[in-house]
Formats: structure tokens, sequence, C-alpha cells
């Protein structure tokens, strides 16, 4: 059953490169909102990524409509609700979609802290004596702070799983979203993402972050990651962490009107640079 739908997702591939080769038009563009319903994401100090992930997304796609009007958006969530990541990808598939921008909200894990909290006696050799006794402290605030892109690729499982809340605060429910590195199916996959899509959302995901960029905010790159979302994809697509939720002031930012905006107008105008560069 596996191979069988390998060689599906291979077949759609290569049509799907051929469309775009003949007609080389942006005409559809999802956009994926992370996250929803039961599945949080990652969690600030006073708000969830689901939330600012869809209300940054309805924003991009409010921009697109007003301004991109021979375009078509289409959103894999618009209210609180949790869609499976195979039916995100599968969303973008059946329309025959051209862009899929997956938007999300970053995070690293708390640090712990030893801390002597008085002391404690015990019995040894038959005697009561007194040993230190400890707690320790958990901190969820980060310094970290800035936006990344993610595309596709056969690496850096480890480090997300390691480095990003949203995976490493509940990987039972999260870790689902990562691809298994020792599966000789997920590098065929890649493989044929890479040669059809890899360049193309290289070159989204850098654009995005030049606008950020400009924004004056702390450009941590274009990166690849093995991720389900992307892994489904027909077309080039990208994962946009747009910052840190347990940075206090990023959080701030990223719940405010002003935050959200200049955010949403950081991804729609790296995606109008995009299609501007690939329809000449």
């Amino acid at each position: 059953m596996r191979i069988k739908s390998l060689i599906v997702l291979i077949t759609i591939f290569f049509i799907h490169v051929t469309a775009l080769a003949e007609g080389g038009r942006v005409g559809k563009i999802v956009l994926d909102a992370g996250h929803g319903g039961d599945k949080p994401g990652a969690i600030g100090h006073f708000s969830q990524e689901k939330d600012i992930a869809l209300a940054v997304t309805l924003q991009v796609g409010e921009l697109m409509k007003k301004n991109m009007k021979d375009r078509q958006v289409i959103y894999t969530r618009t209210t609180d609700i949790d869609v499976p990541l195979a039916e995100r990808h599968e969303i973008a598939n059946r329309a025959k979609a051209d862009l899929f921008v997956s938007i999300h909200v970053n995070s690293t894990p708390g640090t712990r802290t030893k801390i002597r909290s008085g002391s404690r006696t015990v019995k040894r050799k038959g005697k009561s004596v007194k040993v230190p006794n400890y707690i320790y402290k958990y901190d969820k605030t980060t310094e970290a702070n800035g936006t990344e892109t993610y595309v596709l690729g056969l690496s850096r499982n480890n480090q997300k799983v390691e480095s990003i809340g949203e995976y490493s605060d509940n990987l039972t429910g999260e870790k689902e979203g990562l691809m298994d590195e020792s599966d000789p199916m997920t590098a065929i996959i890649i493989a044929q993402y890479s040669q059809a899509f890899l360049a193309s959302s290289v070159d989204l995901g850098a654009r995005i972050q030049g606008q950020f960029a400009k924004q004056g905010r702390l450009d941590r790159g274009v990166k690849q990651i093995s991720v389900e979302v992307l892994a489904g994809c027909v077309m080039p697509g990208v994962l946009i962490e747009i910052g840190f939720i347990n940075n206090v002031e990023e959080e701030k930012y990223m719940n405010s009107p002003q935050g959200q905006t200049e955010i949403a107008h950081a991804i729609y105008n790296g995606i109008l640079e995009y299609i501007k560069a690939v329809e000449g």
C-alpha cells in the first residue's frame, strides 16, 4: 500500500512539474495556519501558537484578495479547528495549487535550574543525618528571537525536536509531524521534491526572510527539515516561523495589531516578490 501511494505521489509530482513548465504562472496559493483545535502548538506566557498563526494567516489572505484579484487564495483552516497534517497538503494537491505557505510560531525548550531548598533528614547506617534538599525551577523564557523559514529536506529532525517548543513540549502529539529519516520512502519522496521544487521553495523562503529583515527583524535564514506537512505537497512550499512565543517581547509583538500587520505584510510582500520573479 505504501509503495502504491509513493508511485501515485511521484506521478503527481511529474504531472505538476510539467504543468508549471508549460504555464509558469502562480495562480493558486494555499495558506496554512499551523495547529488548531486541541493542538495549540507552542505555548507562551499568555497566548498560544494556533491563535497567532491563524490571525496572521487570515491577514495575509486578505492582503492577497485585495491586491491579487487574479489569484486564488485557499485556506487549510479559517477557524480554531484541528486539520490533520495529511489533509493540509491534500487540500493543496486537490486544488492543484502553485504555492503552499504554512505559518507557525517558534519556541525553545525552557531551562531547568537546580536550587537548594533547605535540608531533610535521612537514615544512613542507622543514624539520622541531614542532607541538602533541592527543587527544580523551570523557566520557559528565552532570549532567542527573529524569524526563520523551513523547506523540505532530509535533515535536522533532531535539531527541530530539541530546539523548538512546539515539538519538545508535546512530543507525543507533535512528533508525528516529523518524517522518519530511516525510512527509505522518506528519502525517495524528498529526492523527488528536491528535483522539482526545492530551489523554488528556497527562493520563496529567502524572499520572505528578506522582507522580515527589512522590517528590522533578525533573519535566522532558510533551513531544511523533513516535515510531513511539506513532504506531501506537490508544489513549492515553505513553513515560516514568525517569532518566538516564549520570548516576552516577541510574544507581545506577535499578539499586537501592529505586529500581526507587519508580519502579514512581510509574508505577503515576499510572496509577491517571488511571483514577479517567476512570471517575469
